[in-house]
């Protein structure tokens, strides 16, 4: 008994559409993995607007701490490692282009920000930040991530997987210039 011309395709077809959902179950299972691994600790935060505002322009309090949206000033802060507080009404503007910002307590070790160091530079603003209630806050756009040090130690875990997950989401795209 030989099989028609269009069962073989039928076949051929369905074949291929058990390989293509094979292929997504395992990337499905993979991420699933790999976000178990790493769960997400942030907190989501109601988008409070992108307003612009003048330097030191009242403004409606933020729903946050440290801020993850609202108005803000015009200018964005230069992506780099500071060892100066900015005011979160610049450092607003540039988790709307996408960056992470990473608030840490001027408290925390000189070891602890030294390893901070390298989340300074394209779609990284670190900046110390006296007002957060705790020694490191992961911030992106709608997002926050706050959290203390274990035993002075810091959970770059942790930090990586927020980066992954919230780098470039704010309203503004903006591409990163060298990639994490």
């Amino acid at each position: 008994m030989s099989v028609s011309h269009s069962a073989k395709r039928m076949i051929k077809s369905a074949s291929w559409l058990l390989i293509i959902i094979g292929a997504i179950a395992a990337i499905s299972y993979g991420l699933a993995y790999r976000n178990s691994k790493n769960p997400d600790y942030s907190q989501e935060y109601p988008i409070q607007g992108q307003d612009h505002i003048a330097i030191g322009g009242a403004h409606d309090p933020y729903n946050s701490n440290p801020p993850s949206s609202g108005s803000h000033y015009g200018n964005p802060a230069m992506e780099a490692f500071y060892s100066e507080e900015l005011p979160d009404e610049q450092l607003i503007h540039n988790l709307e282009h996408g960056d992470i910002w990473i608030a840490y307590h001027p408290r925390i070790s000189d070891d602890a920000k030294d390893q901070l160091r390298k989340y300074g530079g394209s779609k990284f603003v670190t900046t110390p930040r006296s007002h957060n209630d705790t020694d490191i806050a992961l911030v992106a756009w709608g997002r926050v991530d706050a959290f203390n040090l274990e035993n002075g130690v810091l959970d770059e875990a942790r930090i990586k997987a927020f980066i992954r997950r919230y780098i470039n989401k704010g309203p503004e795209k903006i591409p990163p210039t060298m990639s994490f």
